[in-house]
């Protein structure tokens, strides 16, 4: 019997020839990941358990983006005890106010993941950097305690479904209406504890902020993570990045999938998730007149540089509509310099945004934009649940950066068609 590309990474992590869907293993972790939230709880278990030392100080990145700069005196006490833990053992990869970004836009950014390899992390995004060919996913901190001492930790191997890429993209639609139509296909646990399988001719017209953003939102059909099929374009990206060898999986063709889909990308349109579930996807036509009172353009999910390019197009020369407060933030701090340079930013605040720091803010209801009761958002985040972003009687609707600059404009969720149709 064959395997997954998931498959593969786990058997050869784990030092098996082979593994099978439900199997327990023990793996080596080439690098584990935590956040300015989920560290701090992982230092205090990885204390309790007395351990000594890490495993390797180059595989752990623990990147301050939830609440930084910091918001209140909780938020900078969580800060200083990752400051004083990545000081203690001499952490490679710490990222603070000035150097960090979004955790998931950052580490692909620095080339800290690659095909092949095994990465974790205290959030339940980071199953972003499958669209690099990675096997990552995320867990909880006592597991990163754990993990930043031995290097290992224990998996349940997931079965798969393949997703058979074909067709192309239409103007204005981007790999964020794709993951959520998937998502309103299948359901929030339709690939639940899966491995996301993305591959086909359709995989060269994604770009891989595209894919970027897919496999970050994996977790939103309850997937353990999501993995792309590495080509021609994930070996653009890389070069440059990463200069450490790394080894491309491909699954063997007689590997074993709980379903097949096929998906044809020319026939997707821009969607949006309605609240208060990524899985309640409705079309243009199925919009109806929504009017908004906030847009918030960034997070993991979407706030790299073709995110901000796309945005910019639409809101260049106009304003957005009175009374909506529009909040742009860039991934990291090369995006916001690469974003200054090309006049995005300069575009944006003339058409009446604000422009923040890297930063989470908004998306998990940090700070940055939180949401009265009543108050409805458009956002390019990954979660639309009650209260996400604020008060429980607030709304926060999906959708792609194209879409959300649209809606900026016309004052309620809008097409980009619609504002960008006559030119």
């Amino acid at each position: 019997m064959g395997m997954t590309m998931t498959q593969k990474i786990l058997a050869k992590k784990a030092g098996l020839s082979s593994v099978s869907a439900g199997q327990l293993i023990n793996a080596d972790v080439d690098m584990v990941l935590g956040n300015d939230i989920t560290t701090p709880v992982a230092i205090d278990e990885f204390e309790k358990a007395r351990f000594d030392g890490v495993f390797n100080r180059s595989r752990i990145s623990i990147v301050l983006d939830h609440f930084t700069p910091n918001k209140d005196i909780k938020a900078a006490e969580l800060s200083k005890r990752c400051r004083q833990f990545a000081g203690k053992y001499d952490i490679e990869n710490f990222y603070d106010v000035g150097e960090m970004g979004i955790e998931h836009a950052l580490l692909p950014e620095k080339g800290l993941a690659a095909p092949g390899e095994l990465i974790v992390g205290a959030d339940s995004h980071t199953c972003t950097y499958g669209a690099l060919g990675a096997f990552s996913t995320g867990f909880g901190s006592t597991d990163m305690a754990a993990v930043m001492a031995t290097g290992k930790c224990w998996f349940k191997v997931p079965s798969a479904i393949r997703f058979n890429l074909t067709g192309k993209l239409k103007k204005w639609v981007s790999g964020k209406d794709v993951i959520l139509h998937i998502i309103g296909m299948i359901g929030v646990d339709g690939a639940l504890y899966q491995s996301m399988e993305f591959g086909g001719d359709g995989l060269g017209c994604l770009s891989i902020d595209d894919r970027l953003t897919m496999a970050n939102m994996a977790i939103e059909a309850g997937g353990k993570n999501g993995i792309f099929e590495v080509d021609d374009i994930t070996r653009e990206y890389l070069n440059g990045r990463v200069s450490r060898e790394y080894t491309e999986v491909t699954p063997d063709a007689d590997a074993p999938y709980e379903k097949v889909i096929d998906l044809d990308l020319g026939s997707i349109r821009p969607t949006v998730a309605f609240p208060h579930l990524p899985e309640n996807t409705r079309t243009e036509e199925e919009w109806g007149d929504v009017p908004i009172d906030q847009v918030v353009i960034g997070s993991c999910t979407n706030g790299r540089i073709s995110d901000l390019r796309i945005a910019a197009e639409i809101l260049k020369g106009r304003k957005i509509a009175r009374g909506i407060r529009c909040i742009i933030i860039p991934g990291t701090q090369n995006i916001y310099l690469e974003a200054m340079r090309a006049g995005y930013v300069e575009t944006f605040i003339q058409a009446g945004c604000v422009v923040s720091t890297p930063t989470c803010g908004p998306c998990l209801g940090g700070y940055m934009g939180i949401l009265a009761p009543g108050e409805r958002c458009v956002a390019t985040t990954n979660r639309n649940f009650v209260g996400r972003m604020g008060h429980v009687k607030s709304e926060v609707y999906l959708a792609s950066p194209a879409v959300a600059a649209a809606s900026a404009i016309a004052g309620k969720i809008a097409s980009p068609d619609k504002i960008k149709g006559g030119e």
